[in-house]
This record gives C-alpha cells, sequence and structure tokens, in this order.
C-alpha cells in the first residue's frame, strides 16, 4: 500500500503533543554561573546569559524539550508567550537548519534519512542569542498580526504580516470527491472548506492514520520509491467558520502532489515549508481559505485558474 500523509486528515486530533509548560529543571552548580540541564539533553549551558553555548549536540528528538528548556530559564522568553517563536526568530539560523533536514533537500546532497529524530539540529559549540526586551517586542508584534491567506484552486499559501507578504510557497488540498473514511465512521466531502477562522491548536508531534482503515502510519513512501520512517515536524490545526474540520496544515513526503487537489482535505507542503509556516504562525493567527480562479500575475495579467471544485460564480 502506499503510505502517504494525505490520509492523516482529523487523525491529527488525538496525536501526542508536548505538553511541558516549563520544561527540565535546571540549576546553578557553581559560582562561575554555569547551568546544566537536568534532562535527557544532558547539555552544559553557559553564560553570559544573553547567549548560550552548547557542549553536546541536540538531536531533533531532542529538540522542543531542549527549546522548552531554554524559555523557561529566561524571564524576557517565558513570559512572552510565545518563548519559543520569539527565540527562533531572534535566530534565523534555527530555521534554517530545521529547514535543511528536508528530506528532499537532503537527498539533492546525497544524503538519505530514514529517521529525522535521530538527526543533529544543534552542535556542540552553536551559540543560540537570547534576546532582551526591546528585541522581544517588535517580533511580537510581527507574530500577533501574521495571517494566513490560502487561496484553493492556485494550490499557493501565503504568510502575511500586516500587508507584507513575508512566505509563499505551493500546497496541495483536498480532493473534490465524496468518500467513506472508517475511521471517521461516515462519508465525507473530501475538499478543503472555504471561510476564515484561526490556528487553534499545535501538535508537535503528531501521529499519522489512514482513514480508510485505521491503521497507524510507522514508514512512508517517498516519491523516489524509498521508505522513511515519519518525519518529526509540527502539524498545524485551523478552526474555519467556527468549525474544527481536523482539516490539517502538515508537511507531506510526497512533493509530486504539490500543486493538485489530493488530500482528503488537509493541506500539504514540503517539509521545508511546514517548519517555516510553524514559526511564523502560532496559536490565534487569523486564516482565509478563498476560492479566486481570477488571479493577476506577476506581470500584471489576469489568469483565469482552473475550477478544481467545479463552484459556479466563486460561490459555495
Amino acid at each position: 500500500m502506499r503510505l502517504i500523509f494525505h490520509s492523516i486528515w482529523f487523525a491529527f486530533l488525538i496525536s501526542g503533543c508536548s505538553g511541558n509548560k516549563h520544561g527540565p529543571e535546571l540549576k546553578d552548580i557553581d559560582q562561575r554561573d554555569t547551568i546544566q540541564v537536568k534532562s535527557a539533553t544532558d547539555v552544559i549551558l553557559k553564560k553570559p546569559m544573553e547567549v548560550v553555548v552548547l557542549e553536546k549536540d541536540i538531536t531533533m528528538k531532542k529538540y522542543f524539550t531542549f527549546l522548552d528548556t531554554i524559555v523557561s530559564r529566561y524571564p524576557v522568553l517565558s513570559g512572552s508567550g510565545l518563548g519559543e517563536y520569539v527565540l527562533v526568530q531572534h535566530n534565523p539560523w534555527i530555521l534554517d537548519s530545521l529547514r535543511s533536514l528536508d528530506y528532499y533537500q537532503q537527498k539533492a546532497h546525497g544524503k538519505f534519512i530514514y529517521d529525522m529524530s535521530q538527526q543533529i539540529i544543534f552542535h556542540k559549540g552553536d551559540s543560540i542569542r537570547i534576546p532582551d526586551s526591546t528585541s522581544v517586542a517588535p517580533i511580537m508584534e510581527k507574530l500577533k498580526s501574521s495571517r494566513i491567506d490560502l487561496n484553493i484552486p492556485e494550490f499557493k499559501l501565503r504568510v502575511m504580516e500586516e500587508n507584507d507578504t513575508v512566505l509563499s510557497f505551493p500546497v496541495r488540498v483536498g480532493r473534490n470527491a465524496e468518500e467513506y473514511l472508517e475511521l471517521v465512521g461516515r462519508t465525507v466531502n473530501l475538499r478543503t472548506p472555504q471561510g476564515t477562522g484561526e490556528i487553534v491548536a499545535v501538535l508537535r508531534n503528531p501521529v499519522f492514520y489512514n482513514l480508510k482503515t485505521g491503521e497507524k502510519y510507522e514508514q512512508t513512501k517517498r516519491d523516489d520509491g524509498r521508505y522513511t520512517l515519519m518525519p518529526a515536524i509540527p502539524s498545524l490545526e485551523p478552526m474555519i467558520n467556527g468549525v474544527r474540520y481536523g482539516h490539517m496544515f502538515h508537511a507531506t513526503t510526497n512533493i509530486n502532489s504539490l500543486g493538485k487537489a489530493y488530500s482528503h482535505g488537509c493541506i500539504g507542503m514540503s517539509e521545508a515549508d511546514m517548519w517555516s509556516l510553524y514559526y511564523h504562525a502560532p496559536v490565534g493567527s487569523r486564516v482565509n481559505f478563498r476560492y479566486d480562479l481570477n488571479i493577476i500575475n506577476v506581470t500584471g495579467d489576469t489568469i483565469q485558474l482552473r475550477n478544481i471544485y467545479r463552484i459556479d460564480n466563486n460561490s459555495n
């Protein structure tokens, strides 16, 4: 059976999400003001306070635990409510490192990744800068203004901050079909819904299920025919028109499906782009799912898109 992400749909809702609000305990251990993390990471963090220097590698499996540790240690981060996002935006190289673990990017460099969770994201000697309050404020303003715009027939997702487009990348959307799904227990419309809403949940460690059979996915078949474990990448859940349909923003392991109506309603994107979306769209970010068939391209010409859902007059 071809194992693909499009069959995860609302099963994300029962996936495991980290509930650690404070991170592992930190303890001052000598007068040199060196701190040791009492956790599975077993890393020494050194001061000065505005810089954290790593003395051991950190794998993706321990990534969120480690970030929680740093956020909980510094009031300027823990008091913001969005400490993880502020920290990463203040250190953009972290997002670059996460994006670089994309399976297909690694393949282009001759490397095969079977288990993303075992890849090193922080290396010994890396330095993470801790922002002061003056640096936190503008990042918070940007995050609070963030909104997601999805034009379904264009297969294009944009992230806006104020009136500026800061991200734009291709996605796949739901199929124009109805199907009986065993895990749901009924026949459902597979179209990605239109409407407005917001991000209501973040799933750091999603679990994937085949909606037709209820089978849990442990592996996925890539476009190159090779199998890997499911990637360790968070997903986001939007609420549209006051309804939690269970359609998620998530990474897909089959990038050949981008630019197509392919899923059970979820919005899929590359692994690299999902990391970018995650760190630009925290819970509360506004969402607009629209169905505009007439768009203007970069040269100013009007283009008529294919009516993938056969909707008349751009209406439901």
